[in-house]
């Protein structure tokens, strides 16, 4: 006899779509879409205008740094949510807190154009806001995806994700400035925080199918429970063969190539001796590259041992191509370079992303995912400072950086991929 929860489950199970577009996956990935336009112009409205408003680099340093920590502190915390309550809840609330919160800064702006520090501490406030929502949408989002999809077609949909997310960067990038121009921060503001409601409206006709646990009365027990659930997340990503060293190796290569790209505007003033205008070249090349492999890897069915070789071949090939831009100070080997590394990026990211959400039970899958956030979030700024410091101690020598940075994420690549455990976990199969 079946138990209530395996009933549950398995009436979750009967509730998976037989087709890819379907009409929640639809409202799920438009919704996101619009919302990420509304993102780059956030992001752009905000780089130009604290640049124009009070010249202080120092000032945008420690709205990004202070913008990344939400990530770092609440990551368990926030994949522990989305595994206790609705995804569907955190995910509309998300949107509209975003939505509001940016609408309020864009009232302010336009209510009293002249007050720039009421106007710098309520932006500090709005961005601090929006990556706190940021850290607890992503893990409900990803946990969320696997029941709103056939599995077979799991990871076209990851791919039809990333590759919105690269669209909108390309049009962002490309158009903001000169919205920003004819428009100014305001007027962007309020673009933004449109998109963030347009996406709730869209996720309030969604269904998502979730086995929810039973409320715990009290908040001691709640804050008991969490704790337990965040503890229960470590100790299943620690004692998973092949999913510890996934996350070791996918944390390290990140670690490695955010000096890559912190270090771009030396490397390309300085050592290709090009225009600045390449730096926006070479970033283009890099994202078109990532939605080629997006594109790639939804296109290209592999599976079991094929998919685990590329895979594999792929995260020990990526970090060649940093020695190859300290090797070749040539601009066109830079744009093929990038070009091949978004590629290569792209096209890891959504296998990588699939295979977790295969692997991971439903009731557990957002721990994970907020865990990995966790990771990536603490070492990245880590990378940051540390790239900075080392440069100026070797009087911003960006070649030998970059060969550095190769030759250790290359190494740690090949050693991670001689472990059997790691190589059977990107070869699963149901």
């Amino acid at each position: 006899m079946l138990t209530e929860a395996a009933t549950e489950a398995t009436a979750v199970d009967e509730k998976r779509p037989s087709k890819l577009l379907n009409r929640n996956y639809v409202l799920l990935w438009q919704g996101q879409t619009v919302s990420r336009l509304g993102n780059q112009a956030f992001s752009i409205a905000l780089a130009l205008w604290i640049k124009q408003a009070t010249g202080s680099a120092t000032l945008m340093g420690l709205i990004l740094m202070f913008s990344a920590l939400p990530a770092v502190l609440l990551g368990p915390l926030a994949g522990a949510v989305a595994d206790r309550y609705k995804r569907r809840t955190i995910i509309i609330l998300s949107d509209l807190i975003g939505g509001v919160s940016v609408l309020v800064l864009a009232g302010v702006m336009l209510a009293a154009p002249e007050a720039t520090n009421l106007t710098l501490a309520v932006l500090f406030a709005v961005s601090i806001l929006l990556a706190v929502i940021t850290t607890f949408f992503h893990p409900a989002i990803a946990a969320a995806i696997p029941d709103l999809v056939p599995e077979d077609h799991l990871s076209s949909a990851n791919a039809l994700g990333q590759v919105s997310f690269q669209l909108t960067v390309f049009i962002g990038q490309g158009i903001g400035g000169t919205l920003y121009r004819i428009l100014g921060a305001p007027i962007l503001f309020l673009i933004d925080g449109l998109t963030y409601l347009f996406s709730a409206v869209s996720e309030s006709f969604i269904t998502i199918p979730q086995t929810v646990p039973e409320k715990i009365p009290g908040w001691r027990e709640t804050l008991r429970a969490f704790k337990k659930d965040i503890i229960l997340g470590f100790r299943y990503v620690w004692h998973k063969p092949g999913l510890r060293e996934l996350v070791f190796i996918s944390a390290l290569l990140n670690f490695f190539l955010a000096p890559i790209l912190l270090l771009l505007p030396f490397y390309v003033e300085d050592f290709l001796r090009v225009k600045p205008d390449w730096y926006g070249f070479l970033l283009a090349s890099y994202g078109l590259g990532s939605m080629l492999g997006f594109v790639l890897a939804g296109a290209l069915p592999l599976s079991g041992r094929k998919r685990s070789r590329l895979i594999v071949w792929f995260i020990i090939v990526e970090p060649l191509g940093y020695i190859a831009l300290g090797v070749w100070l040539n601009p066109w080997v830079a744009l093929g370079m990038t070009l091949i590394g978004g590629l290569i990026g792209g096209f890891v990211m959504v296998y990588v992303t699939t295979i977790l959400q295969l692997t991971t039970p439903g009731d557990i899958r957002g721990r994970v995912f907020g865990l990995l956030g966790t990771l990536a979030g603490a070492l990245t700024p880590l990378a940051m400072g540390a790239a900075g410091i080392i440069a100026d101690l070797t009087g911003q020598n960006i070649p030998l950086i970059y060969i550095a940075c190769g030759v250790i994420a290359a190494l740690l690549a090949v050693l991670v991929s001689l472990k059997s455990d790691f190589r059977d976990y990107l070869a699963y199969e149901k």
